[in-house]
């Protein structure tokens, strides 16, 4: 489910004429105020519910460039849920479909009021469960990936 669509600013280039690494965290972190849209987090849903998200962690996966004025668009799928976090990921791909970076990530629901974690509110575990989900036996191929050197 593609969450966000956007472009390669002028300001996200660096020396190399292509955008810059920091720029695609910048880009999955758009995505993620997307997906809080949709499942209800968005200004009026975290003022109603005092609630909102947190990221625990992230993996971020480099795949080809991407340059100035390019089209981009990130697609979300749910790896795993509970009652108080998601592990999501996301896929940046160019307008021809190629994946151009992915990004796993551990996101928590936190109270406002405490800044402790807290269980998602009934109306975005709802929304929650709209979402493209994968199979634990058909995770995409860059989930769960550990960074090392292989010897």
């Amino acid at each position: 489910m593609v969450i966000l669509e956007s472009r390669v600013a002028p300001e996200w280039v660096d020396y190399n004429g292509h955008m810059n690494d920091a720029e695609y965290a910048r880009v999955f972190s758009l995505a993620l105020e997307a997906l809080m849209d949709h499942i209800g987090l968005d200004a009026a849903g975290r003022e109603r519910h005092g609630y909102t998200i947190y990221t625990l962690e992230t993996h971020l996966c480099y795949r080809r460039e991407a340059h100035e004025g390019q089209p981009l668009n990130v697609a979300v799928t749910l790896l795993d849920r509970d009652a108080k976090r998601l592990h999501v990921f996301l896929e940046l791909n160019d307008e021809e479909g190629n994946l151009l970076a992915t990004s796993e990530q551990m996101l928590m629901g936190m109270n406002q009021a405490s800044g402790r974690p807290s269980p998602f509110p009934p109306e975005v575990i709802e929304a929650i469960a709209s979402l493209p989900q994968a199979e634990a036996s058909a995770w995409p191929a860059l989930a769960g990936r550990t960074i090392g050197i292989r010897r």
